[in-house]
């Protein structure tokens, strides 16, 4: 088994497979310090925590995590609070950062007797109509290889090699929301108990935590915008006025560490299997980030697949390879569902014409109905937690 690409989908994927005894070889292209230590999403849903206990992979985020289970919403008309772990199905989230859950699953998965090679960029994905399709790669001395196997899990994002190779006829859905967000790690405290919502005629804001001292911030920002194109005063003083620190207390500052464009964008592959490659997590569909939902669509997708690719490999079942693009795909249009919804719910259009305040009128009336109606609140947490 092949599987390329060393993140959430691939590590846990691999991490079940070894368990099994299912001989398996993981493919990355970045070396091991920088996989490691990239900064990505935090927040596991309780489904997450779920499949990484039942497969021996939680200790780290048992000893280190931190439940979560509030957000707050800070818009014109005030400010209100969700216990979502007290709405909808009752569950909350885990905050651990990605980072150290791929520190964790790295080092299970090395123990259980996986390999892996990284500095090794797989390239191509060949034959994957037959019983041992080949993996072009880039080896780490810069020269050509291949490798074999009987089935290859592409996890390796979307500029990766499982993509480039599909063949003709893959069906891709694709919507670019028109919304760009200026992502900002700080080396700051968070500046209050919940992941903050902040909704603001100059655009939105969002604070969430990652550590004790290290918070996650986004601002809306023109397309276009350069990451360095603002000095960090002027960044904290517009947090500070889009999350309305006047009337609910300053912000925590500290260096900004880490800065990123994010352009909003939803991208979903179908089918998700090709004969002998799969797709899984954002190799499979892309996700925008206003809800939290990929890594752990990634952790689902492998744990989908594992069982699947063990009954097969051990006992001739197919079935289970059969059914995973479509198992697959109901999780993750759900997920694109309510991630569209909160982009909606989140941003407007800045204009003064009509249209323009009609659908600010619509979004005001939207977070209104949240803050107020039960049955809202239950879909929102629900879907808010839920995978």
């Amino acid at each position: 088994m092949l599987i390329l690409g060393a993140g959430p989908a691939g590590l846990v994927l691999g991490n079940i497979l070894v368990d099994r005894g299912i001989d398996c070889v993981i493919l990355e292209r970045a070396e091991r310090a920088h996989v490691q230590t990239r900064a990505r999403a935090g927040f596991l849903a309780a489904n997450t925590v779920r499949i990484l206990e039942r497969h021996g992979l939680a200790d780290g985020l048992h000893r280190h995590g931190k439940t979560h289970n509030t957000c707050e919403f800070r818009t014109e008309d005030g400010r209100f609070r969700l216990d979502y772990s007290g709405l909808g199905q009752g569950e909350r989230h885990t905050v651990y950062p990605q980072q150290d859950l791929v520190t964790d699953l790295l080092a299970r998965f090395l123990e259980r007797g996986g390999q892996i090679r990284f500095d090794t960029e797989a390239t191509t994905v060949r034959g994957a109509d037959s019983e041992r399709p080949e993996v072009s790669v880039r080896e780490a001395d810069g020269r050509p290889g291949l490798w074999r196997a009987r089935y290859v899990a592409g996890c390796d994002g979307r500029h990766g090699a499982a993509r480039r190779s599909l063949p003709a006829g893959t069906v891709r859905h694709h919507r670019d929301h028109g919304v760009t967000w200026l992502g900002l790690l700080a080396e700051a405290p968070p500046s209050l108990d919940a992941v903050g919502y902040a909704v603001h005629e100059h655009g939105f804001a969002g604070h969430m935590a990652r550590t004790s001292d290290v918070t996650r911030y986004y601002l809306q920002c023109e397309r276009g915008t350069p990451a360095d194109g603002w000095s960090e005063e002027w960044i904290w003083d517009e947090l500070e006025l889009r999350m309305r620190a006047r009337e609910y207390g300053p912000l925590s500052r500290g260096p900004i560490v880490q800065r990123a464009i994010v352009d909003l964008e939803s991208d979903v592959l179908e089918p998700l299997r090709h004969g002998a490659l799969f797709l899984v997590g954002d190799a499979a569909g892309l996700i925008s980030p206003s809800a939290a939902k990929g890594a752990n669509l990634a952790v689902l997708e492998a744990a989908v697949l594992a069982p699947a690719l063990i009954d097969d490999l051990t006992i001739g079942n197919s079935e289970g390879l059969d059914a995973y693009s479509a198992r697959c795909l109901t999780h993750i249009w759900r997920a694109q569902e309510f991630s569209h919804w909160m982009i909606g719910l989140l941003h407007g259009p800045s204009g003064a014409d009509g249209e323009s305040r009609f659908h600010n009128s619509l979004r005001r009336s939207r977070l209104t109905s949240l803050r107020t109606s039960r049955s809202h609140q239950d879909w929102f947490a629900e879907h808010y937690v839920g995978v």
